[in-house]
């Protein structure tokens, strides 16, 4: 007698590289043509390894192509659609928030609302522009910036621990109520 176990599951744990996909589309999801009758590495009929699991699955192409086609599998559904758009809307809205409020701290704080856009990009287009068009610039800028001599780089880099320091005095006067360039110019003044 058959335990709980999907079909998907069997199919995957019997060897056979195609039963997923074809228990996927006995269910009614639809597969990408590519899945279809695909032959990967450490299948029975594979001349290279000598059957078994390969150690060339966990590369990085086969993980993109393997995450890929699971949204590709939970799209398909109309549930998982939207089950998915609201996921990937929530936890992109949690990296951006902390990236924010991270801003003004010394930190990673624009590196969270990018990698924020990155997981929005999974689903949403707009932000897959938006991503593009800030590597772009990103790129463009860090280029720009190498490519200038020393000087102009100590510049670079001193307007910008200026502009840091600045945002940091700020954001702890206005939100803390401390103002340090205040309590600096007392602890000169008395000492």
């Amino acid at each position: 007698m058959p335990t709980n176990r999907s079909s998907v599951e069997v199919a995957a744990r019997s060897g056979n590289p195609d039963g997923g996909v074809r228990a996927a589309e006995r269910r009614g999801y639809a597969v990408p043509k590519q899945q279809r009758g695909r032959r990967g590495p450490g299948t029975p009929g594979d001349a290279t390894t000598g059957g078994g699991t390969a150690v060339a699955e966990r590369r990085g192409g086969r993980l993109r192509q393997r995450i890929a086609t699971t949204l590709d599998l939970i799209r398909a559904n109309p549930t998982g659609r939207v089950a998915l758009k609201i996921f990937i809307a929530v936890a992109g809205a949690i990296v951006v928030t902390v990236g924010i409020a991270l801003i003004p701290l010394p930190g990673p704080g624009w590196l969270l609302v990018i990698a924020g856009l990155g997981v929005w990009a999974v689903e949403f287009h707009w932000a897959r522009r938006l991503l593009a068009f800030t590597r772009r610039h990103v790129h463009a800028w860090t280029r720009w910036a190498t490519s200038r001599s020393l000087p102009v780089r100590l510049v670079l880099g001193s307007v910008g621990l200026v502009f840091v320091a600045t945002v940091v005095w700020l954001s702890l006067k206005y939100s803390l109520g401390i103002d340090l360039v205040a309590r600096a110019l007392h602890y000169l003044a008395t000492h």
